[in-house]
């Protein structure tokens, strides 16, 4: 990135971190159990609502429990299960027929982030019914009040019920866009780790990592707080203690709430911070091949982090002592190298591959266009990067033993 750059970019981030106590960041109402839903509903006179989520999680039985419990409650309540991995403008577009067609007058959230930010959007289409999502995209375009959201993550990971963020899939140009506005965090959360208990190992452990890496990359970033930094300190000592007991024992009732917890922290703090390139190129890789998110942030998570190298390594030691796997003893360099290993090893034992099969070498310009557009100049990150320097970071992690036909190029 040429000087000029570096400096537009550095100065945007730099506003936007003085702006930070004014900007109008809020936390939602937390619940412990979804029991507690039907009564503030009522209070409120929410007796139509929408319920958002996919239909393999509402196969599963997942969300009969809540269904009944708000028909038993005199609450009438529509579903919309059609909800993709990655949701898409299609997705959000048939979710807001369904509101507008029964007349509801709230929406509520059920599953992980797919499930959230396809709610998030149907918010924002429901304020704007004039506008595209296309148009809605970015930073700040939803002003307008949307309707109460209820988010109930069934994952821990994404921490979509506390964020200011959605993304969308545009499935006809392959590419993910964000949308940034507080006026989408959610109205209310529940945290209720028994609805977690059927996500299956590999969904537990990948959600997890994305959960680390939000903690990580608003650590390491330049908009941080004595607030975020405490948070996404306390996520990562969580996530290290528990994401295997998780895995291992589904209902362990222990581990799912300290995952939960460490999804929301996270989630605060990575909202008030920001992310960085593990993110953007994440989302490049989701709108070109689908990849799931934190799959790809758990792939991509010890490359980058080396990436930055010194830039990093006293804010990694850190990180490394709150998670186990570094000591005040160390030199920043070896703390934080010792904590890229960590997140190595845990990848292992969580069956995590390192490298991704099969990035095709003729969409890593595009989607390093996406990564760049969508991170610069607003992600905070430690070392810039552009779009052809984010290049390199894509071969990096191709399995080149998986793409014969790409051997030797």
């Amino acid at each position: 990135m040429n000087p000029l750059e570096k400096v537009y970019c550095r100065f945007v981030q730099f506003a936007f971190r003085a702006a930070m106590p004014l900007l109008p960041y809020r936390r939602p109402v937390s619940f412990r159990s979804v029991n507690e839903l039907p009564p503030m509903l009522k209070r409120h006179k929410y007796l139509s609502v929408l319920l958002v989520t996919d239909r393999q999680l509402r196969n599963t039985g997942v969300t009969a429990p809540l269904e009944n419990l708000l028909r038993t409650s005199g609450i009438k309540c529509t579903v919309y299960d059609g909800t993709r991995a990655n949701p898409t403008v299609d997705n959000v577009e048939e979710a807001r027929r369904l509101y507008i067609e029964n007349n509801c007058r709230c929406l509520i959230a059920f599953g992980g982030g797919s499930s959230m930010d396809c709610a998030k959007a149907v918010g924002a289409r429901i304020a704007y019914p004039h506008k595209t999502l296309d148009q809605l995209k970015g930073l700040l375009r939803v002003l307008k009040k949307i309707p109460p959201l209820v988010a109930i993550p069934t994952t821990a990971g994404t921490g979509s019920e506390v964020t200011v963020t959605a993304v969308i899939t545009d499935t006809d140009k392959k590419h993910k866009y964000t949308m940034n506005n507080f006026t989408m965090i959610p109205s209310y959360a529940v945290l209720d780790p028994e609805v977690t208990y059927s996500l299956p190992p590999a969904l537990t452990a990948t959600t997890g990592m994305d959960a680390l890496t939000h903690a990580v990359e608003a650590y390491i970033g330049g908009s941080t707080t004595r607030e975020t930094r405490n948070l996404s300190q306390r996520a990562v000592k969580l996530v290290f203690e528990n994401i295997e007991i998780a895995c291992k024992d589904g209902s362990d009732y222990k581990a799912r709430r300290n995952m939960l917890r460490a999804a929301h922290m996270a989630g605060i703090a990575f909202s008030k911070s920001y992310v960085g390139y593990i993110h953007a190129i994440a989302h490049s890789l989701g709108g070109q091949y689908n990849t799931p998110h934190g799959f790809a942030n758990a792939v991509l998570m010890p490359m980058v982090l080396e990436t930055y190298g010194k830039a990093v390594y006293e804010k990694l030691h850190w990180l490394g002592i709150a998670a186990g796997a570094a000591s005040p003893e160390d030199t920043h360099e070896e703390g934080a190298k010792k904590f890229i290993e960590a997140i190595r090893e845990l990848n292992r034992r969580l069956n995590i591959p390192e490298k991704l099969a099969c990035i095709r070498i003729e969409d890593i310009p595009s989607m390093a266009a996406h990564a760049a557009a969508e991170a610069n100049p607003l992600y905070p990150v430690p070392v810039l990067m552009n779009a052809r320097e984010l290049e390199t970071l894509y071969y990096n992690i191709i399995d080149w033993s998986t793409c014969d036909d790409q051997q030797g190029n």
